[in-house]
């Protein structure tokens, strides 16, 4: 077989510029090297920080952010692209091509989406505007887009994000190029619409024949599309294997906790006589919007309970998260909380009521004020709920510091200088800050790499465990859901689709969007994508 791609001894640095201090080279990418023959898909996996992306554009001879490739051979094709630079141009966009994580943010929004797609195969003069566009609207055919005839006559906000997401791989495939690397291609999207994509993506690979590198932090994704996955941290190569290997026989630890990840095993509870939080009949719309979002929504929750509402997005998840706090006050219905009756308005409630319920954003990056230390964004609400000041504050904050497992070293950092998951955990100190009943948790680990939110899962429960708080745990993430929950709200379209202890709700018969959702969320099974597309193909044919 030829090899596309042939990566030996790779090295990549960066460079630091500290303030009055004399800059710093961090090597990033430390000694890897990979092949990818015609036909096959390589997987790169490995938590944020990894090198994933910058090994993937390695293969383009591309430093993203201004790294340097500093050591190491880089042959497409045969042609040695590191030391030999002459044809890069030709190479980038027409050899390689790209997909990136976030197609919303890749396209021109003042242009039709069939420009974009065939404006690299006009630029390289592959071919004529007529090849091209008739090439195009195979491909939207081949990657399932609907009217594939006319979808190109769209503009990106007149489609859906899954629908922009494969327009993308279009407009990658189009060029006929020998290697396509996809970055995250499928992280932003509900798993109702990441397995379509998925399915496209995987039968355009093997229809073209094209050599593909995929990108990603979730295993169980990157094992229904790849032939050889390369395990990352840290810029280095944990293991490197078949995906039969990796899945089934890991031999490194830190494989092995990423196959076993969401293994946590939580008992279900059932609810109290008195739920600490209940909600009737809520019907609730935007204003300048004239038509209801929530449609007669009902749940309730008792202390040291977890209510999960799952749907996809656009479902209401994160609106009834905004109607329960009282951000946006509903049309109908009514909310009792702790025995008492809130205001539908924020402005109607007391400083206790704000302060027995919290919340926890989804973005830990854009939820803190980034000039404010670790001691202040968590000693604000100590001040303001408590009156707690200096020593008394401070000793207040170390302890909180203390129970998310942060311990010291911490308190006067500034949010660029954490982690991820340490940012959320910090935002979860500043939850916990209030001494509150009740947490609304919006998509808190969607942005984290799957160890990391396994961690903040298990410090969810055991904070849960110690002070009996009832969280309501808003995500599109069906394992979480089963790691955590007691109770579960399925929505769709603003309306409850499902709702009961999460033994009853995850049990047959399922109403056909239940079901949808519980079978597209990714096993870590080889096969699994091609066993549920084939199960689905003989529903709709009535078999």
């Amino acid at each position: 077989m030829t090899k596309v791609v042939d990566i030996k001894n790779l090295h990549i640095k960066a460079t630091v510029h500290h303030p009055n201090m004399a800059s710093e080279d961090i090597l990033i990418v430390d000694d890897v090297s990979y092949q990818i023959e015609k036909g096959k898909v390589l997987g790169l996996i490995g938590e944020s920080g990894a090198g994933k992306s910058t090994i993937g554009l390695a293969a383009m001879a591309y430093g993203r952010g201004g790294v340097d490739i500093s050591d190491g051979e880089i042959y497409v094709n045969g042609q040695d692209i590191l030391n030999d630079q002459s044809n890069l141009n030709r190479i980038r966009g027409r050899i390689v091509t790209y997909v990136a994580q976030s197609a919303a943010a890749a396209f021109n929004p003042s242009k039709k989406l069939m420009d974009q797609v065939i404006e690299t195969s006009l630029e390289h003069d592959l071919m004529s505007k007529g090849e091209a566009e008739s090439y195009a609207i195979s491909l939207f055919s081949q990657l399932g887009l609907p009217d594939p005839e006319h979808i190109g006559d769209r503009y990106p906000h007149q489609v859906s994000g899954g629908q922009l997401q494969r327009v993308m791989t279009a407009m990658a495939l189009c060029p006929k190029p020998d290697l396509i690397i996809f970055d995250e291609p499928t992280t932003a999207l509900d798993v109702t619409t990441q397995i379509d994509v998925l399915a496209a993506i995987k039968r355009a690979i093997k229809e073209t024949n094209v050599a593909a590198i995929y990108i990603t932090h979730d295993l169980a994704v990157v094992a229904q599309v790849s032939d050889n996955i390369m395990v990352l941290r840290h810029g280095k190569t944990i293991e490197y294997g078949t995906v039969n290997q990796i899945i089934n026989n890991p031999k490194e630890n830190y494989t092995r906790d990423l196959v076993n990840v969401r293994s946590i095993n939580h008992q279900e509870k059932a609810a109290d006589e008195m739920p600490i939080l209940e909600a009737k009949n809520i019907t609730a719309r935007y204003k300048r919007i004239h038509f209801d979002i929530l449609h007669d929504i009902s749940v309730s929750i008792s202390a040291g309970q977890t209510l999960a509402v799952v749907g996809e997005s656009g479902s209401g998840k994160s609106t009834l998260a905004r109607v329960l706090t009282g951000l946006l006050p509903a049309r109908e219905g009514s909310i009792h909380f702790n025995g008492r009756a809130l205001s539908s308005d924020l402005q109607g409630r007391t400083k206790e009521d704000l302060r027995e319920l919290q919340m926890i954003y989804q973005m830990a990056d854009v939820a803190m004020n980034p000039r404010q230390t670790v001691g202040t964004i968590i000693g604000r609400p100590l001040e303001f709920y408590f009156g707690l000041k200096g020593e008394a504050k401070a000793k207040r904050v170390q302890e909180l510091l203390d129970q998310i497992e942060m311990g010291t070293g911490f308190i006067n950092r500034y949010p660029a200088e954490l982690s991820g998951g340490q940012k959320q955990r910090i935002c979860i100190a500043r939850a916990l800050a209030a001494d509150p009943k009740l947490i609304i948790c919006d998509e808190v680990t969607s942005a984290l790499d799957p160890l990391v939110a396994d961690g903040i899962l298990k410090l969810l429960l055991k904070l849960q465990a110690e002070k009996g708080l009832a969280y309501i745990f808003i995500t599109h993430d069906l394992a979480t859901v089963k790691a955590i929950a007691d109770s579960i709200a399925v929505m769709y379209k603003g309306k409850l689709q499902r709702y009961g202890l999460k033994s009853q709700v995850l049990s047959p018969p399922f109403d056909d969007y239940t079901d949808l959702l519980l079978s597209s969320v990714p096993q870590m099974e080889l096969g699994w994508l091609e066993e549920v597309l084939n199960t689905r193909k003989m529903e709709s044919s009535g078999n």
